[in-house]
């Protein structure tokens, strides 16, 4: 009989291993808590979790497991907030959370729980554009514009943490954001721009 037969309780050894490995690998994106996680007794295995984006409180009732991309956009309608790659590897769903930019795909959404997060919808101040979104217009640094609310909320950051000396410094801190048209050199004229003014 090889490895991979049935035993007599009718499970592969193949099969356990390939179970077992699952479970553990939901427990390590869900937290300990997750698999037993029946906070209220409704044995859904929701969590109540609140939000503060762009300035308004949401109370979510949510899988533990949820992305921060997928609540933004499925759960509250802000699909600024590009799902590109949905592995980290883009950017196109970067937000800031207090402040400091993350990969909204790699963030469980009860992780920033009494944060502030701020999308690219919270931005602007009514029809007055972010500074950095005007010199995106004015220097078209965009052309599909799939990855630029990504590269916008990134170049925020960057302008803030003063990381945009040079050209070259731009480039490297901004190299986490793919383009896949190819607009870096209008990107880098957009946020010289915008540091250059400040």
């Amino acid at each position: 009989m090889s490895s991979d037969d049935s035993n007599e309780g009718g499970i592969s050894r193949r099969g356990f291993l390939a179970r077992t490995a699952t479970a553990s690998a939901a427990l390590a994106v869900a937290g300990p808590d997750a698999a037993s996680a029946e906070p209220d007794g409704r044995g859904d295995g929701l969590v109540d979790v609140e939000l503060r984006v762009n300035e308004r409180v949401e109370r979510l009732r949510l899988d533990p497991r949820v992305t921060l991309l997928d609540t933004v956009r499925d759960r509250l309608g802000l699909t600024g907030t590009k799902k590109g790659c949905d592995r980290g590897q883009c950017g196109a769903c970067t937000v800031h959370v207090d402040g400091r930019r993350v990969l909204a795909c790699l963030t469980l959404a009860g992780s920033v729980t009494g944060k502030r997060v701020t999308t690219i919808e919270g931005l602007a101040r009514g029809s007055a554009l972010h500074p950095v979104q005007q010199a995106f217009l004015d220097h078209d640094g965009f052309q599909c514009g799939f990855c630029t609310s990504g590269q916008i909320m990134s170049a925020v950051a960057v302008l803030r943490e003063g990381q945009a000396r040079s050209p070259e410094q731009i480039r490297e801190v901004m190299s986490g954001n793919i383009c896949r048209c190819g607009a870096y050199g209008p990107i880098v004229d957009a946020i010289r721009a915008v540091g250059a003014a400040d």
